[in-house]
């Protein structure tokens, strides 16, 4: 089974610092993350954390965990420590940009089953996509839109 790999960096018009926090805050993912359905955390330290997620996708439910280290605002890097992959890798960098935030986004995952290789494989980088896109749009949310943004419903 080959591994899944998928890089991608986008401009988000807030702080380092304010989508730092929202992809830090892993508890609250299934309030925005599509396919997410569940998450704990479980408290070690001020800058390392176990979290395990629930992924529900049409009739597949999986949980991973892993530890999370925060080097706050710069980096979030994630380790896989169970659940359904061979193998997990996640890094979030946050960059000062002049019209915001730079976020340099990066996975690697290798699934156990090759049936859920099959399954979710061919639609992961569009799923991926979607779900720095649900970042984002947290971020509106949270922070309100950015400046100069078109409401939200009117066209550009």
């Amino acid at each position: 089974m080959a591994m899944i790999v998928h890089r991608e960096t986008r401009l988000f018009h807030y702080t380092p610092t304010q989508v730092f926090d929202i992809v830090a805050d892993v508890q609250r993912y299934p309030e925005f993350l599509p396919w997410c359905v569940g998450a704990r955390v479980f408290p070690r330290d001020r800058d390392v954390f176990d979290a395990e997620v629930l992924v529900g996708f049409r009739m597949i439910r999986e949980r991973y965990s892993s530890r999370v280290k925060l080097d706050r605002p710069e980096t979030i890097e994630v380790t896989y420590t169970s659940g359904p992959f061979r193998h997990l890798a996640n890094t979030w960098r946050f960059k000062p940009a002049p019209e915001g935030c730079q976020v340099d986004f990066f996975i690697e995952f290798e699934f156990r089953s090759s049936l859920l290789k099959r399954l979710i494989g061919s639609l992961f980088h569009e799923a991926v996509r979607k779900m720095v896109a649900a970042f984002e749009a947290r971020a509106r949310k949270l922070y309100g839109a950015p400046p100069g943004a078109v409401p939200e419903g009117r066209p550009a």
